[in-house]
């Protein structure tokens, strides 16, 4: 068994699984400082510690080096405070060089030897000269980076068709694929506006209960369908896939003017349980 131990970087990211050493009193919420690729950074306790299986992580954990002090906590503050005006500026001068993109977010390293902009375009954008103007201005390392619509809406927030803040910002870490067949499977309209969330992409919450209407529907007949029934044969024209049930016309056994199989005018509920087979 190992020592491990959650850590966010931001109150919406991802968590990452670090050896939190000797440490205690490691609960969440408490501020340290972790060693990462990029070097040290300051960071958040998202999950206490917890033991588990030696298998689980087969690659070496990278160390939490120690409980934030006030010293690091004033850094952290002073990294933070200067990330408006360096997203005003990228903003600015990615403008008078006519660049195409939207500068999201700003990140500086912990140590100050870095500062990563977040930003997106419709295209891909030769930004090389941009580069240059910020490495003038803030005499650091500059790195850009181009994002999603969604990791975009994930970082600035803001409140979904629901009413709610959006998922993704408050506790959604990973993004899930989701498709179109979601929001059918649920009988939901295909109206782009009724089912994309604010990043103009398919709402997440398609997928929450996608699973539940996939194991609903086993069995069930499609709108059209023709069904055998205790009552006789009968044509689909309702589906309620929560109800597990369905409304039918029967057929009349007689033939219409242009060949076809009657249906009678009454409409009839019929239970999963009394289908007796679908054509």
């Amino acid at each position: 068994m190992v020592k491990i131990v959650a850590i966010k970087f931001n109150s919406t990211g991802k968590a990452y699984f670090f050896d939190p050493g000797d440490l205690e009193n490691l609960e969440v919420g408490t501020q340290v400082i972790v060693e990462t690729a990029r070097g040290r950074e300051f960071a958040f306790v998202s999950k206490g510690v917890t033991m588990v299986e030696e298998d689980s992580f087969p690659g070496e954990l990278k160390p939490v080096i120690r409980i934030a002090t006030e010293e690091d906590v004033r850094q952290y503050e002073i990294n933070k405070q200067k990330e408006p005006f360096a997203l005003q500026k990228c903003q600015k001068l990615a403008d008078e060089r006519n660049l195409d993109m939207r500068v999201c977010d700003v990140d500086f390293t912990f140590d100050g030897s870095k500062v990563i902009f977040y930003f997106t375009a419709d295209d891909r954008v030769d930004f090389r000269d941009l580069v240059k103007d910020l490495a003038n201005i803030f005499r650091i390392r500059i790195e850009l980076r181009q994002i999603g619509p969604r990791d975009e809406a994930k970082m600035l927030g803001g409140i979904g068709s629901c009413g709610k803040p959006l998922c993704c910002a408050g506790w959604l870490n990973d993004f899930q694929p989701v498709s179109i067949k979601m929001a059918k499977n649920q009988n939901l309209s295909l109206n782009p506006s009724k089912i994309s969330g604010i990043c103009g992409r398919l709402m997440c919450c398609l997928n929450y209960e996608n699973d539940t209407y996939t194991e609903l529907r086993k069995g069930m007949p499609i709108v059209g369908a023709e069904i055998d029934t205790a009552k006789g044969k009968a044509k689909v024209i309702e589906v309620n896939i929560l109800e597990s049930s369905v409304r039918a016309r029967l057929f009349t056994g007689e033939m219409d003017e242009n060949g076809e199989p009657k249906l009678d005018n009454n409409i009839t509920e019929f239970n999963k349980e009394e289908l007796i087979g679908v054509r």
